[in-house]
């Protein structure tokens, strides 16, 4: 895939790929603007991320990748939100995550970690 190479002002660079630079870069950009030019509440944040899973997930990686830690911080809880409360099956769904453990090797894992399924 075609990389992009950014240079942040103290000089330091970073390849992305041209896809991600495209589409979440610009969504980077915006959040950034938006949280440097003025004090912003709770709603503006929850209407950014209200966005398909795929575009949160570059956004998760983005923030990472440039160490912007409150864009980080809200996508990252935005996933968590969208996990809390649910099954082990419901999560799945929502994730699209494929079920590849068998059932000995599910309920030892259950078990092992019963505290994250109360």
């Amino acid at each position: 895939m075609k990389k992009i190479t950014l240079k942040s002002d103290d000089g330091e660079t970073f390849e992305v790929e041209e896809v991600v630079a495209i589409n979440t870069l610009a969504k980077m950009i915006e959040y950034c603007k938006k949280h440097h030019e003025e004090a912003i509440d709770g709603n503006w944040d929850a209407n950014f991320v209200k966005v398909d899973q795929s575009t949160l997930f570059d956004l998760i990686l983005t923030g990472n990748y440039l160490n912007i830690t409150s864009l980080l911080d809200l996508t990252c809880q935005t996933v968590a939100d969208m996990i809390k409360g649910k099954t082990l099956e419901k999560i799945r769904e929502t994730f699209n995550i494929k079920n590849d453990f068998m059932t000995e090797k599910e309920e030892e894992v259950h078990k092992e970690n019963q505290w994250a399924f109360e």
